[in-house]
């Protein structure tokens, strides 16, 4: 496997030892690959902690649909009930280094990104995986994400 220049973004310096940045993650995009629009194709995580959240879904603390239908109600339920989750970890979304998405609908996209967008740190964006699926636990669901973040 050959080695690629790597494009950082965002990211303030950071001190490497043997390769690894040991101060905070580095967000990047290989040279080679197409510049992603809201997310970094790689992220080199430091010694530190790691908080993955479970998928959260568009439902309320009494198991409630938000939204069903409504897009954009639903990503923004989504979004809040991810933060929530992070924050019983101790995270926010500027230690966020891996979004998993599950749509029922990839024509959604944009509307799922601009309602991202408002949550993530923009200036050093994490991975990010979308996956169209056929359905989620239940049928007025849209879409459902998964966290991964990092603490020093």
């Amino acid at each position: 496997m050959g080695v690629f220049p790597l494009r950082r973004v965002g990211v303030a310096p950071v001190s490497y030892d043997g390769g690894m940045p040991t101060t905070s993650p580095s967000f990047a995009s290989p040279d080679g690959l197409a510049v992603a629009p809201g997310y970094s194709q790689v992220v080199t995580i430091p010694s530190g902690r790691l908080v993955w959240t479970s998928g959260q879904i568009a439902m309320d603390g009494e198991g409630n649909v938000v939204g069903a239908g409504d897009w954009e109600g639903q990503a923004r339920a989504v979004f809040v009930n991810v933060t929530t989750a992070l924050q019983t970890a101790g995270a926010g979304w500027s230690d966020v280094v891996k979004l998993t998405f599950f749509v029922v609908d990839v024509a959604e996209l944009a509307t799922i990104r601009a309602v991202r967008d408002e949550f993530v740190d923009r200036s050093r964006p994490p991975t990010s995986t979308l996956v169209q699926v056929a359905g989620l636990i239940q049928p007025d669901l849209l879409l459902e994400v998964e966290a991964v973040a990092w603490l020093p």
